[in-house]
């Protein structure tokens, strides 16, 4: 999170940081402008994905396969609006992706589109190309949001 947060805070962007509460470890870093703290992930996880206009994902370990995988979820049951996840790291997930398509996707517990969101990327141009695109599709189809509820909602303007 700490390399985002300076990113934002190097092009003179605002920068949020969602912490958790652990039992050891885990601060915010002092490139947050904007410090949230969480005691449970789930509350964490809804707060930083609510926002996204994109979801960049580098290697880590169980919490990062948590968030991706949550955010997945989100996605394709629209609880959240479609956008691109993007896995930094060519060669990074190789396993990880074989696996889902051999056997998730094979086995038909997933579908075809369920994957389509996911980008594999190695460049950080090609990171921000991505963002940066979804965030204009975002914004373009910001003035009125379809809700689980069966209304569209009117975004307040900016």
């Amino acid at each position: 999170m700490e390399a985002a947060n300076r990113g934002a805070r190097d092009v003179g962007a605002l920068s949020v940081g969602c912490n958790i509460e652990l039992p050891h470890e885990q601060r915010l870093n002092p490139y947050v402008d904007i410090g949230l703290c969480f005691r449970h992930f789930f509350a964490r996880k809804v707060m930083f994905m609510r926002y996204a206009s994109a979801f960049v994902i580098a290697p880590g370990g169980y919490g990062t396969l948590d968030e991706l995988f949550e955010a997945l979820t989100l996605i394709r049951t629209g609880t959240i609006r479609d956008f691109p996840v993007i896995l930094v790291g060519e060669g990074e997930w190789d396993g990880l992706l074989e696996w889902v398509r051999d056997r998730a996707l094979a086995e038909g517990r997933i579908e075809v589109a369920d994957l389509a969101c996911l980008h594999t990327v190695g460049r950080p141009a090609d990171v921000a190309a991505i963002v940066d695109a979804a965030g204009r599709l975002q914004r373009a189809h910001g003035l009125r949001q379809p809700r689980r509820g069966g209304g569209e909602q009117e975004a307040s303007p900016r």
